[in-house]
């Protein structure tokens, strides 16, 4: 196991967003949360994250128990985001965007791995463009690199195929499973694109009302039947 809730909850003024989310992510699989918008899903990534603090449950990353920490902290322990909207830094280059990562990292870390750049040639080739002139979908590549390069034990992705041209969807998918065949990361993904979803996770977690309604593996639902329940 590499990532656990416990009764996770979360209210935002008098109202309460997440209702005791019990979930699990282990390592070498990608766990999909599903469900239609404004049910909780990124405000279940957002309290893992901690950009925002979770009221009451508990999170386990690798067998020790967090705290309610604030994101950097959460950073630390291994969790890393890419969010939605990608949040990169427009008026920086590529090359600057990557080199954000290493604040988290020993100074003998400091580098771009090579395989960063054989799963995304195109940010080699751009290394100097800034990234507010990239595509959406070189800047949500860009984000899913610069997250790589902090070497997480967990990785959430946020909508990663949101308005994004379609071979560039493909390109994502083959990443996702490339890191998930590398057996060390819990890859947590909150997707709307329901056959990229499916074609990826090991395990569904469908969310309504900020509750979770349905969960197992993939082979306890037809394709149907958790189509089924996730447009519900």
């Amino acid at each position: 196991m590499m990532l656990e809730t416990q009764g996770l909850t979360l209210h935002y003024g008098g109202s309460q967003i997440l209702h005791g989310i019990d979930f699990q992510a282990r390592a070498g699989e990608v766990t999909c949360i599903m469900g239609t918008n404004g049910v909780g899903k990124t405000s279940f990534l957002k309290a893992l994250a901690g950009s925002h603090l979770r009221s009451g449950g508990k999170v386990v990353i690798d067998g020790a128990e967090v705290g309610r920490v604030p994101p950097q902290e959460m950073a630390r322990r291994g969790l890393s985001v890419v969010p939605q909207g990608r949040m990169i830094f427009p008026l920086l280059t590529v090359k600057e965007n990557l080199e954000t990562a290493y604040a988290l990292l020993p100074k003998s870390q400091h580098r771009v791995p090579d395989e960063i750049y054989d799963l995304f040639p195109i940010l080699k080739d751009f290394l100097h463009r800034r990234g507010g002139d990239l595509s959406g979908g070189q800047q949500q590549q860009l984000a899913i690199a610069r997250a790589m390069i902090m070497r997480p034990k967990v990785l959430l992705l946020d909508e990663p195929t949101e308005g994004i041209q379609p071979n560039i969807i493909q390109q994502i998918g083959r990443v996702i499973a490339h890191l998930r065949g590398q057996g060390g990361m819990a890859i947590i993904l909150v997707e709307q694109y329901f056959d990229f979803a499916h074609d990826l996770a090991d395990s569904f977690y469908v969310f309504k009302r900020g509750a979770v309604t349905h969960s197992g593996p993939k082979s306890a639902f037809t394709k149907d039947e958790l189509r089924a329940v996730v447009s519900v």
